[in-house]
């Protein structure tokens, strides 16, 4: 005859509280699965013990809520330490789950593996969880209840590891209604198993518990309260502790997107113009180059250097030479497709990468466009200013690889430039040609400074026009080449210029002509002599205590010292022009404006330089016999000059027509191949002391002195 079982019934509200806890355990516990899976170990760590007590004590608690929904006729109590190691396997299945959670991704195996170790694990819990109710006759089970219940633990272990890993594939504001939704699925799972195994459960009746004087009624209420607390607490702790780091990582991914932003624009943007820079502009001509090597197709690269910048810089200042850069910016931007890039690689040069497939037709039509838009009117500074571009355009692939490109299409500029800009010019192999023999030109020049003994000065005599004496030299460089031979300063003082080697160069001419001069005078011979000095030098802070301590150091009068300067270079240079010179006349020293006509001709700086002398170019001066419009740009150049106060000298003069001319005109001083050609001291003395003179040159009487 079968055992009689004793009637159970459960109460339906703590039936519903111990799904409810079931649910809130898998909530916690997928929640805890996202932070498991972190780059961290240490957080990862900490996040998965924490989380394997908070999601073991859960689902513990919600076995024992379970049990007290469970109504008999006897007196029940758990022991403790059976109820203490179901306790441990809740929390050692809940290890495992978060273990599993935390690798990067679920193959077949290890959900299989997962799954059973799991499922076995909260069989152990709930059975010992059953254990802890010790009876006398024990309790009699259904089982092939008990293997639906393990098999509902294994399937609901299933899922909650593929539930874990499809939520980690949400976004943060997509997976909490999904992960609510996931919970109350796991919580049926699990409830579902803890009521079948508590129905494969048979109780005899008369039974009688062994335990009942253990662990019951308020005591075990509080130790389950306790641990609801547990999880419940939990919940809110991850809940307010995730919103925090949100908050903070969402703020620190806000400060670190906008400062990788302002290092990018650092790295690869011109402060200034806003424009991409040097380095961005080669990145883009490698990666144009590359798609062009791969499909056959072209680029071009444009440089553009502007016309009349300086004189904008230092007239008005760096703010209105800053207004008009950022304005050319502008313009180029505005003319540029979006598959191009403009770059401003440095001062007032920029450059322009022309993609898409162009012909020379459409680089050159793009280098006009460039060319009209800079010679619209600027505004900076509150004044209307024009100014101009020469530019220089290199294809690829037939003017050379992606690394001479940008060098390419700067000779073609240069070569613009040189043909008097506000033009374009495409690359040809002579200019190649060219920047070479500059760069060896530019070693050889470094070479011969740091050495000595190379360098020269030839003397070209000045003559007054009206009686043809002579009454002073210009002294002018030579470079003996140990190589080349004698080079002219037309072919190495442009090269001094751009490579910054010119102020080294004309610190030597000051003190060999200084030296020179004093030589002459100790020989009896007492000459004026002109020296050329460059924009450069003027603007040297020491040039002018360095003129002193030479003038000391030989003893010379410093009228018998003239410097000629270039009328560009005056204007350009502005107020630090006119400080030198204030600085240089102050010491004696006579002060000229050379090539005069050929620049602004600026009447307003004219009158305010301390200039005592004009010289009147040679262009001018060549066409004097045969253009009246020569002619007459002398004859007001020289009462211009007069007016002020100025005497003129003209330089060029090669015919016996053009001196007459002179003379007619009133020049004071003329100069040229009629008189003499530049030589040496040795001959200059020789022709002094009336050896070999030529016929065309005698010499001021005062220019012989006693030797004291």
């Amino acid at each position: 005859m079968p055992p009689a079982f004793a009637a159970t019934t459960y109460d339906p509200w703590v039936v519903a509280l111990s799904y409810l806890i079931a649910s809130l355990a898998s909530y916690v516990a997928l929640d805890l699965a996202r932070r498991v899976h972190t780059n961290d170990q240490v957080m990862a760590l900490g996040w998965w013990a924490a989380g394997s007590m908070t999601m073991g004590t859960g689902i513990w608690s919600m076995h024992f809520v379970g049990m007290l929904a469970l109504k008999l006729p006897f007196a029940v109590g758990y022991d403790y330490l059976v109820t203490g190691g179901s306790w441990v396997a809740a929390v050692a299945v809940s290890a495992i789950a978060l273990h599993i959670a935390g690798h990067r991704q679920l193959n077949g195996r290890s959900l299989a593996i997962g799954a059973l170790a799991m499922g076995s694990g909260i069989c152990v819990m709930h059975y010992t969880g059953m254990a802890a109710l010790t009876l006398e006759p024990g309790i009699r089970w259904d089982w092939l209840l008990v293997a639906a219940s393990a098999g509902i633990a294994v399937a609901a272990s299933a899922v909650a590891l593929l539930i874990f890993f499809w939520l980690r594939r949400l976004s943060d504001a997509a997976v909490r209604p999904w992960q609510a939704m996931a919970a109350l699925v796991m919580g049926a799972a699990i409830a579902g198993m803890h009521y079948t195994g508590m129905a494969a459960a048979g109780f005899p009746e008369g039974a009688l518990c062994l335990s009942a004087d253990q662990l019951r009624g308020s005591n075990l209420t509080l130790l389950i309260s306790a641990a609801s607390m547990m999880l419940l607490m939990q919940a809110w702790l991850a809940s307010v502790l995730d919103a925090r780091m949100q908050g903070k990582a969402s703020t620190l991914a806000r400060s670190l997107l906008a400062a990788n932003e302002e290092l990018q624009d650092r790295a690869f943007r011109d402060g200034l113009t806003g424009l991409a820079n040097r380095l961005l502009f080669d990145d883009r001509v490698a990666h144009a180059v590359a798609g062009c090597m791969r499909e056959g197709a072209s680029l071009a690269v444009l440089f553009v250097d502007l016309d009349g910048f300086k004189p904008i810089n230092d007239s008005f200042g760096h703010d209105a030479g800053d207004q008009v850069l950022r304005q050319v910016a502008q313009r180029l931007e505005a003319q540029a497709r979006a598959i191009d890039t403009v770059a401003r690689v440095g001062g007032d040069q920029f450059v322009w990468l022309l993609e898409g497939r162009p012909d020379a037709a459409a680089a050159a039509q793009l280098a006009q466009r460039i060319l009209d838009v800079l010679s619209q009117p600027m505004q900076a500074g509150g004044r209307e200013l024009r100014l101009s571009g020469s530019v220089g355009i290199a294809m690829f692939p037939q003017d050379g690889p992606r690394e001479k490109l940008l060098a390419h299409a700067d000779s073609a500029m240069r070569a613009a430039k040189r043909a008097g800009g506000s033009i374009y010019a495409f690359f040809q192999p002579h200019m190649a040609a060219g920047a070479r023999e500059q760069v060896e030109l530019q070693r050889d020049l470094h070479l011969a400074l740091e050495q000595g003994g190379q360098f020269e000065l030839h003397y070209q005599p000045k003559v007054r026009a009206a009686d043809g004496l002579v009454t002073g030299v210009e002294a002018l460089v030579r470079w003996r080449h140990p190589a080349r031979g004698l080079v002219e300063p037309g072919a190495f003082i442009p090269v001094a210029e751009r490579f910054g080697l010119i102020g080294t160069l004309g610190h030597w001419v000051i003190g060999e002509a200084c030296r020179q001069l004093a030589a002459w005078r100790d020989q009896g011979l007492r000459l004026g002599m002109a020296i050329n000095l460059s924009a450069h030098q003027l603007r040297q802070d020491d040039l002018v205590p360095r003129v002193e301590q030479v003038l000391a150091r030989h003893g010379l009068d410093p009228a018998l010292l003239t410097f000629e300067i270039t009328e560009s270079a005056a204007v350009e240079d502005g107020e630090e022009t006119m400080q030198a010179f204030e600085r240089l006349g102050r010491l004696g020293v006579q002060l000229s404006i050379d090539d005069f006509g050929t620049g602004y001709s600026s009447l307003s700086y004219l009158r305010r330089l301390q200039a005592g002398q004009l010289k009147i170019d040679r262009s001018f001066v060549q066409d004097l016999a045969s253009s009246a419009d020569a002619r007459a740009i002398v004859q007001a150049v020289v009462q211009l000059a007069h007016s002020l106060g100025l005497s003129v000298v003209a330089e060029g003069v090669e015919t016996e027509a053009q001196r007459d001319v002179l003379q007619t005109l009133c020049c004071d001083e003329l100069q040229g191949y009629l008189y003499a050609r530049p030589v040496p001291a040795q001959v200059l003395g020789e022709w002094a002391r009336d050896v070999r003179r030529p016929a065309a040159l005698r010499f001021e009487p005062w220019a012989f002195a006693e030797v004291a």
